[in-house]
């Protein structure tokens, strides 16, 4: 699996306009909660299918890309934040302990 860093709002309109689907995992660098939901949703990226793009944000550090994030795929903000993006929407995402990368993949697999 590839992990992106996502710092720029032009990023972030090459995922709205991405046909296909992209995750952005939104995390708090300070937060060990977020740190723990990173870690596991990195062992178990492989269920994702091959070539789907992951891109990790560090809300402290690009706090307007995150209310950017909110805004453009209505959304509200929480931390940490997986989405899952197809055709410039957001079809399904989940905070706190019920992110998954599994459950994400599931819903790939079933879109």
């Amino acid at each position: 699996m590839e992990f992106r860093k996502l710092e720029t709002e032009d990023e972030l309109t090459s995922i709205q306009n991405n046909n296909g689907h992209c995750v952005i995992f939104k995390h708090n660098t300070t937060c060990p909660i977020s740190k723990a939901t990173r870690i596991e949703f990195e062992r178990e990226a492989n269920l994702l299918p091959e070539g789907t793009p992951i891109y990790f944000l560090d809300l402290l550090s690009f706090r307007d890309l995150s209310n950017a994030i909110a805004e453009r795929f209505e959304v509200r903000h929480e931390s940490p934040q997986v989405l899952l993006i197809k055709n410039g929407k957001c079809i399904y995402n989940q905070s706190l302990y019920d992110i998954s990368a599994g459950e994400t993949a599931a819903v790939i697999k079933q879109d």
